[in-house]
């Protein structure tokens, strides 16, 4: 296995050799490979860099997770998280019934024999990193056809994971696109299975504002939740067991419950999700023109119909709680795209941008004989793109909105692949191998299921499928009449209503041999199997585009650093970065100017405006009348602070980071960003770029003096 020295040598921008700025990140999610190169110490880092991260060695790195999609850390030696209370929020979910109802009740559990499995939650910690791009792409190097470049790219990629896992069976290998087309790298990552809930906060403070809040400063959300990592005896990964032991993680965060002054530097270390600031004005053009506005209209009629559902039923209500929250932050995030995209005119500054490049290009005798026709191919990808855009909206959404039709591609395949077996012992056989898998799949897809809102979403997507035409028109409805007469989506809904693949009783009935499986067929499966064809040819085309654009995307990057005469830093891909900033206000509009704190008293300000989603437990109030603040009281606020606001560079997936003081130590937890900064997936600007996170001093306060929890203090070293 190659040493972390060695790998550290192998730099994931082996060009880089330009200084960041100091004082003010530039677009700082910073790779592990570039913390010598970011600054740190002049704007403000008290602990060595290595400290952080130093190779052989022990440092803040080893304290991180990747929970899920989010971030977290170790903050004690037993194994113990902290994250966000929405990051959590689904494993609550699946634990809740009417009668236990953790989600709205929250969950204390004050010995470990109580803690409870979190279902669905797996940890990931980075093991090591090694640049592997020349293995990827000397692969591709004489390879023009856009489909077999793709296909080999990731044959290639999934081979070098495959090898690495191999030489070390105790890891999981994934190798991540840093640049598209232009740059991979191999991350091993160590995996836990077993996580358990160990206190949850009660919903009206995890949740405090509910949608109304989301993505708003100020913010007063008790956004925290903490989580046990356990193991196997012998320290290997293991499915949940009462026989498992908390791990012991190489590293935990010192909790500094002095929390942060304004102006102090803060960094944090999370796995940000996916950023696109390296894209050209067609790119952002897309988004602003379709995908936005699309997607999160479709989202706010999904919601609708779920909390429609939900009114009637307590526990349709918990069993849709987790779709309708993360529908709800992704379409409030992405009209908050729309409005900040809106705001600075991106797609104007990126067409001056390109125009630019474009003559750079043509200029240089070199850069025109390897580049010349870049930009205007990337044109014409584009247009392509365009034109399908209904379409291609369309076919994405159908199989995420329309769970029935999940159900039935998940069905459907395995009854293929049993009608492939003509041998009846070797068909026996493939059921006997994957009845079990299919069984768990199956509950899977019924969790978040209700036929009455999966016909509502249907019958509007097939509405919206009539209104195609042209090259968008779906050529599987013409072989339905009842489609073609009724261009409402109505006909949909008793075809849903009829199947019996769609009701997990009558399907598990089904599944029970491979007989009736392949003997089952209805008019939904009929008209999936239309959809399948389709969508095959469908996925065929995005697949050509998606190696076209690679190619075209690893040029681009390529000759905007030879035009900027710098290296970029990587866009964000779920791997561990690290940015820097200060605790800092700032003025969204004219002649305002947004504090960095928020208090105990403005939320109990909100409380009294009556509203259902400001509501929150009685013994804040009864704590804060009483002056009972303990040692998390700020003295110039002559408070508890709540929530912070800085200016560091996050997005999704930096959910759970820690936020960390310039000696390293756990000062707060980033859980959302400001309604501006939601564009920072485009484009990042100190001026309106800010991230929210939760005040170290108000879990603290929560957890002793409203939830009882004192057990997680003592354990964190802070009582």
């Amino acid at each position: 296995m190659i040493s972390r020295k060695t790998i550290l040598t192998a730099l994931l921008l082996s060009a880089s050799a330009f200084q960041f700025a100091a004082t003010v990140p530039d677009e700082g999610m910073f790779p592990l490979s570039e913390l010598s190169r970011a600054g740190l110490k002049k704007a403000g880092l008290k602990i060595s860099e290595k400290d952080i991260y130093n190779p052989g060695s022990v440092g803040l790195v080893d304290a991180l997770v990747r929970v899920g999609g989010c971030s977290g850390s170790f903050v004690s030696g037993k194994g113990l998280i902290i994250t966000n209370h929405h990051c959590a929020f689904s494993a609550v979910q699946l634990a809740s019934t009417p009668e236990h109802n953790y989600l709205e009740n929250g969950f204390v559990a004050q010995q470990q024999e109580k803690e409870i499995e979190a279902k669905g939650l797996t940890i990931r910690i980075t093991d090591s990193y090694e640049d592997v791009s020349k293995q990827v792409l000397s692969a591709v190097a004489n390879v023009s056809d856009p489909i077999e470049r793709i296909d080999i790219i990731n044959k290639q990629r999934e081979s070098i994971a495959r090898q690495a896992e191999k030489e070390d069976p105790t890891i999981i290998a994934e190798v991540s696109e840093m640049f598209i087309g232009k740059s991979y790298v191999l991350f091993k990552y160590k995996t836990i299975e077993d996580v358990r809930l160990v206190y949850v906060p009660r919903q009206n403070i995890g949740e405090f504002g509910f949608e109304t809040d989301n993505w708003v400063w100020p913010r007063h959300t008790g956004d925290y939740s903490f989580l046990r990592a356990y193991v196997a005896k012998d320290g290997s990964s293991a499915p949940y067991s009462k026989e498992n032991v908390p791990y012991q993680p190489k590293k935990h965060l010192k909790v500094n419950p002095n929390g942060v002054e304004e102006n102090d530097f803060v960094f944090i270390l999370g796995y940000p999700g996916r950023t696109f600031r390296h894209r050209p004005a067609s790119y952002i053009a897309y988004q602003q023109e379709f995908l936005l506005p699309y997607t999160s209209e479709l989202y706010d009629f999904q919601n609708q119909r779920m909390e429609q559902a939900g009114k009637k039923d307590k526990s349709v209500e918990l069993a849709l709680a987790t779709r309708i929250k993360r529908n709800a932050n992704v379409l409030k995030n992405y009209r908050g795209k729309l409005k900040g995209l809106r705001n600075i005119d991106l797609i104007e500054t990126k067409k001056k941008e390109d125009a630019a490049l474009a003559e750079f290009i043509q200029k240089n005798p070199q850069l025109r004989n390897d580049y010349g026709t870049l930009m205007a191919d990337i044109e014409k990808h584009y247009e392509q793109v365009f034109a399908d855009a209904p379409r291609e909206l369309w076919m994405n959404n159908i199989y995420t909105g329309v769970k029935s039709f999940n159900i039935a591609n998940y069905f459907q395949s395995f009854q293929q692949a049993l009608a492939q077996q003509s041998n009846p012992k070797a068909r026996q056989a493939l059921y006997d191998q994957n009845i079990i898998a299919l069984k768990k799949g199956i509950n899977d897809l019924f969790e978040a299921y209700h036929l009455g809102v999966d016909q509502e979403i249907a019958k509007h997507l097939f509405a919206q499928a009539a209104q195609l035409d042209g090259a968008n028109s779906l050529q599987f409805l013409k072989s339905q009449p009842k489609a073609q007469q009724d261009t409402t989506g109505q006909w949909i809904v008793p075809m849903l209503g009829s199947s019996k693949i769609n009701q997990q009783e009558s399907l598990n009935k089904i599944i029970s041999s491979p007989e009736n499986i392949l003997s089952y067929q209805d008019d939904l499966l009929k008209l999936h199997s239309a959809l399948q064809q389709e969508y095959a040819t469908f996925s065929a085309e995005q697949k050509r585009r998606e190696g076209t654009l690679n190619k075209l995307m690893g040029d681009y990057v390529a000759v905007r650093e030879k035009f900027l005469d710098k290296a970029f830093i990587p866009d964000a891909n779920s791997t561990l970065r690290l940015t820097f900033g200060n605790i800092k206000g700032y003025s969204p509009a004219d002649a305002t100017y947004m504090e960095p704190f928020t208090t105990v008293k403005g939320l109990i300000e909100k409380g009294n405006s009556g509203l259902p989603e400001f509501g929150y437990p009685s013994k804040i109030k009864e704590a804060w009348l009483a002056k009972d603040f303990g040692s998390y009281f700020k003295k110039d606020l002559n408070d508890v602070p709540v929530n912070i606001l800085y200016n560091m560079d996050t997005t999704g997936g930096n959910s759970g980071s820690p936020i960390m003081n310039a000696n390293g130590e756990l000062i707060g937890v980033n859980f959302d960003r400001a309604y501006d900064a939601t564009i920072n997936d485009f484009a990042w600007n100190e001026s309106y770029s800010r991230s929210i996170g939760v005040d170290i001093r108000f879990v603290l306060w929560v957890a002793d003096k409203v939830d009882n929890a004192q057990f997680i203090l003592t354990e964190m070293g802070v009582k």
